[in-house]
């Protein structure tokens, strides 16, 4: 778990890191360097899973050795199937991250929502629904690395 507390907002408690996979975490289905290694990172300290339609046929080979849960999501209602599964985890601790329109139900869920641009593009409807708006993948990492920098984004 990560815990930080946040002025304005209280102590956040971070047990689950839930990860869209395509123009997320992945381009064209194959994983973008370093994400691998910063889930097994802090795999100790987070359960991650990685939500997708798995458009590529990828995921399972892209993600094997993480030890990141890999669920394969059909293509009807994407968007409600991941905030069901954000909600079962428990939406008060679980971080999500993706960049489109069927993850803006989890990001607006989470307790913390992150918007990623990368090569594929963000959904406006995915920034808004976010409370933070990163660069990259890799950049959730640091996060993790320095929880400091959620109060220095977050506080109110």
């Amino acid at each position: 778990m990560i815990q930080v507390d946040i002025p304005g907002t209280g102590r956040v408690r971070i047990k689950h890191a839930v990860f869209d996979f395509n123009g997320t975490i992945a381009k064209d289905g194959i994983l973008i360097p370093g994400v691998a290694e910063g889930i097994r990172e802090f795999s100790d300290r987070l359960d991650f899973h990685v939500l997708t339609a798995d458009t590529f046929g990828s995921v399972e080979k892209q993600l094997k050795g993480t030890g990141a849960c890999v669920t394969v999501i059909s293509q009807d209602n994407q968007d409600q199937k991941k905030l069901d599964y954000v909600n079962a985890l428990g939406a008060g601790h679980t971080l999500c991250v993706g960049n489109g329109v069927i993850d803006v139900l989890m990001l607006k869920a989470a307790c913390i929502g992150i918007a990623v641009l990368e090569d594929e593009g963000t959904a406006v409807s995915a920034i808004t629904a976010s409370q933070i708006l990163v660069k990259n993948a890799l950049d959730v990492f640091d996060y993790f690395r320095t929880p400091e920098r959620l109060i220095a984004t977050l506080r109110k």
